[in-house]
């Protein structure tokens, strides 16, 4: 889906490019129970409501500006699978339907402390998470290092045209890491 298709704001969204990476990687498939945490603008939480119709996904949010947004926008492309869920992971996962898919786009800081609820309440769950600083990255991966689990990542950076007077110029933006975490059970180094 088009990043223009998105009601916006000033909430940061994750781009089409980096959404249609991240959102193949999780492999949904219908009828699971998919999380969203840090939903921002909801642009993920939504394309994979639509993905997953006969699941369910939870867009978790902490900002109020950011779950109106969602809520707009759940609206907008006429997704019913889609619940908002205002407040902070992980504590406000709790009595929460164990997911089977998880996409991380934010974590105030408590990464730790999700992956950990994540596996708790589903050993089988399949988590992406997307890093667009070096320091989510270095968390992640000293999470996986002390619980030796094993991830695929990959280094996603975009550019696109943008028109300057008769010509185009190419624009970058910002690379994203999309690192991909099976299971504790399935990836575990022996």
């Amino acid at each position: 889906m088009r990043d223009e298709e998105f009601i916006r704001g000033r909430v940061p969204m994750t781009k089409s490019e980096v959404r249609a990476v991240s959102i193949s990687k999780l492999e949904l498939a219908e009828g699971e129970i998919v999380y969203d945490i840090g939903a921002g603008t909801g642009s993920v939480a939504v394309e994979m409501a639509m993905t997953t119709r006969c699941g369910h996904v939870y867009a978790v949010e902490y900002k109020k500006e950011a779950c109106e947004l969602i809520r707009r926008n759940r609206e907008h492309f006429h997704v019913d699978n889609l619940t908002v869920v205002e407040g902070e992971a992980p504590g406000i996962l709790e009595g929460m339907p164990g997911p089977d898919k998880v996409f991380i786009g934010g974590s105030k800081g408590k990464l730790q402390e999700i992956f950990d609820w994540i596996w708790n309440k589903n050993p089988d769950t399949r988590v992406v998470i997307n890093a667009a600083t070096l320091e989510t990255l270095a968390s992640v991966s000293a999470y996986l290092q002390e619980h030796k689990m094993e991830a695929e990542i990959v280094c996603v950076q975009v550019a696109k045209a943008r028109k300057l007077g008769d010509y185009h110029l190419m624009e970058g933006q910002n690379p994203v890491y999309i690192v991909t975490i099976e299971p504790p059970g399935v990836g575990a180094v022996n």
